[in-house]
C-alpha cells in the first residue's frame, strides 16, 4: 500500500512499505519532516514529489566488527590526506550531487540539509589533499545513530578515508547504529551488512533513547582518532 502524504507531519508504519522499500509519496523536505522520517526508520529519495523509503533488509555498518583494510590504513598513515569535520558541509553535499549521474540531491535537498547542518544535526567529514577538498561524506546524527546519506571522491580512497574516520568517531562516542540505507558493492567493501528491517528498528529505538548531540563537530579533532 502506497501512502500519499499531505501537510500533516506524520508517516505511516514502515511495515506498509512495498517490496522495493517505497512507503509514501508527497509531503515536503522541511527539516522537521526529515528529522521525523529518520527517527521513524525512513529516508527520502527524489523530490518531485518526495519519495520516502524504508527497505527490508536495511544496510548498516557492523560497528563492533569493523576492520579497515591494511591498504587503507597504510594510506592514512602516509599522511597524504587531512581530515576535518563540518568545515565545508555545503561543498560536500554539492560535490556529492555533481559527481553522480543518477543524483537525487536537488536544490531543495541541499537547502533542507544545509538547514539541518545549521541546527547541528547534519554533518560532513571531509578529506583534503594539498589544501583542496578531494573527498567526503555527509549525513545526520540523531541520538547515538548516524544516518549516512552520500559520499564523493576526486582522488582514490579519499571517501574511504572519510568513512573510516566516521566509523572511528562513532565508536569513540559509543554510537550503536550507522545506517547505510541500501546495499551496494562499495558499502559492502567497507563492511556494510544487511539486517532485517525489524532488527534495524530495534537498533534505531535504542539509539534514539540516548542523548542527542545537536552541535557542530568543528571542535572535535580527527587527530584524536585511533586508526
Amino acid at each position: 500500500m502506497l501512502f500519499l502524504l499531505n501537510e500533516e507531519l506524520s508517516f505511516p508504519p514502515v511495515d506498509y512499505a512495498d517490496e522495493n522499500g517505497l512507503l509514501a509519496v508527497g509531503g515536503d523536505l522541511h527539516p522537521e519532516r526529515l528529522i521525523l522520517a529518520y527517527e521513524s526508520g525512513i529516508f527520502p529519495w527524489h523530490d518531485e514529489p518526495p519519495m520516502w523509503y524504508s527497505p527490508d533488509p536495511r544496510m548498516v555498518l557492523d560497528l563492533e566488527n569493523y576492520k579497515p583494510s591494511k591498504s587503507l590504513l597504510r594510506r592514512i598513515k602516509k599522511g597524504e590526506f587531512e581530515v576535518k569535520y563540518d568545515q565545508a558541509f555545503g561543498a560536500v553535499i554539492r560535490s556529492c550531487a555533481a559527481l553522480r549521474d543518477d543524483t537525487w540531491i536537488s536544490e531543495d535537498f541541499i537547502e533542507s540539509y544545509n538547514k539541518l547542518h545549521e541546527m547541528g544535526i547534519a554533518h560532513s567529514i571531509e578529506t583534503y589533499k594539498d589544501g583542496q577538498l578531494v573527498g567526503g561524506l555527509y549525513g545526520l546524527s540523531i541520538g547515538q545513530a548516524f544516518f549516512g546519506e552520500s559520499m564523493f571522491h576526486t582522488v582514490t580512497d579519499a571517501s574511504k578515508v572519510a568513512f573510516h574516520y566516521l566509523v572511528r568517531q562513532s565508536q569513540k562516542w559509543n554510537f550503536n547504529l550507522l545506517d547505510c540505507q541500501i546495499n551496494n558493492d562499495h558499502l559492502l567493501s567497507l563492511g556494510g551488512i544487511d539486517i532485517a528491517r525489524e532488527d534495524y528498528m530495534e537498533q534505531l529505538k535504542e539509539a534514539l533513547a540516548k542523548p542527542k548531540k545537536n552541535e557542530s563537530w568543528k571542535k572535535y579533532s580527527p587527530q584524536d582518532i585511533f586508526l
